[in-house]
């Protein structure tokens, strides 16, 4: 549910996150955000869009909204939406699938002079695309870990928005952009998914944005993609991480094990910090050659990307590490360091993060004792 204060406040949030548009004699300076990418990419023939490795709803809905801005302000101009890697958690499946997002996996995309690449909700190298072989025109993206932006002709880094599906719903409305039910549905679901947990890393701006998209977006279409079915190996995946998860003082370090789809590691780190005891948690898992790696902080302040930056930098394993103040991600190449075993591995890691927590190891102790088993009912 979505609460305010009284209508002046409602207002004033979606007055945030829109912006008037400027006078044909207006200075450079006050040409709307929504403009000047839409000037970025008017000389361009077509437009593909690109994110980061295994796309979230985020990125996903943020896409999309770049999508229906330029076929609406510059209609002809195709425009591709890409996909790099896979996309693994089954709310970010359903949402794909639901409403639908059209993409194209883009080691099939030839870039060429004519085309515009617009990047969302991630930056040229941070270690977050499998390749950087084309460098974007227009990059828009929220997140703290800073890339090479080059000679981009538009960027809009804005590190204090709780997600990028909130600066393309402001462009949307800039433009006067007519927002059906199923995209409204995919941009809400962008910045519940990214704002979500508390503390929140939201804004006035992006709650303007949901409260602005809530009455256009499709409920049922909304519940279903909150709701999906999940396979076994979701499960086992949890008892994995349930039977090997050790604490230490208010750190909760576990073990994932080799995992069907990486994106559930992160789901397993936003469930252990729920638990009353602890402050931070790292989950870990083993996918197709890396060890990866997520963060959480159930506290403000926290700078769990700058913290397993810190983490992977140490290790000096090749790998990277990024995010926000209180979720992170990482991937360390499992080849980095010769005979080196996952156990080994597992191991640095740990000790990497126990001393930027500044937390002594031999405190460390399960936080389950072993289970009894029944028969059958």
């Amino acid at each position: 549910m979505i609460r305010t204060k009284g209508p002046e406040k409602s207002q004033k949030m979606i007055d945030d996150v829109t912006h008037s548009d400027p006078a044909p004699d207006a200075s450079p300076e006050r040409i709307s955000r929504s403009e000047r990418l839409l000037n970025a990419i008017a000389p361009f023939a077509r437009v593909v869009v690109v994110s980061h490795v295994n796309p979230d709803p985020d990125s996903l809905a943020s896409m999309l909204g770049i999508k229906a801005l330029v076929e609406t302000r510059q209609p002809g101009k195709p425009v591709l939406l890409t996909l790099d890697g896979m996309i693994a958690r089954a709310e970010n499946r359903a949402m794909a699938e639901l409403i639908p997002v059209p993409l194209v996996p883009v080691d099939r995309v030839t870039i060429d002079r004519d085309t515009a690449v617009v990047m969302v909700d991630t930056q040229p190298y941070t270690g977050r695309r499998q390749s950087e072989a084309a460098m974007p025109q227009v990059i828009i993206d929220h997140h703290e870990t800073g890339g090479e932006l080059g000679d981009a002709r538009f960027t809009d880094i804005r590190i204090h928005m709780g997600a990028t599906s909130t600066m393309v719903t402001g462009y949307l409305m800039e433009q006067r952009v007519v927002v059906p039910p199923a995209l409204a549905t995919a941009l809400l679901y962008g910045i519940e998914s990214e704002t979500s947990g508390y503390p929140r890393e939201a804004g006035s701006l992006d709650d303007g944005a949901l409260i602005w998209l809530y009455p256009r977006a499709d409920k049922d279409l909304l519940a279903q993609i909150r709701n999906p079915r999940l396979p076994q190996s979701h499960f086992a995946t949890f008892q994995t991480a349930l039977v090997n998860a050790f604490i230490y003082q208010d750190l909760i370090v576990t073990w994932c094990g080799t995992v069907s789809q990486p994106d559930i590691i992160a789901e397993i780190a936003d469930f252990f910090i729920r638990f009353e005891k602890v402050s931070w948690v790292l989950a870990v898992g083993s996918f197709e050659g890396w060890m990866k790696l997520s963060l959480r902080a159930g506290i403000l302040g926290g700078q769990a990307g700058i913290v397993l930056h810190k983490v992977v930098e140490n290790l000096e394993r090749g790998g990277n590490a990024g995010g926000h103040d209180r979720r992170a991600g990482g991937a360390i190449p499992l080849s980095g360091k010769p005979g080196e075993s996952t156990d080994d591995l597992l191991k640095a890691i740990r000790g990497s993060l126990l001393h930027e927590l500044n937390i002594d190891e031999q405190q460390g102790h399960r936080i389950l004792k072993p289970c009894p088993t029944i028969a059958a009912p």
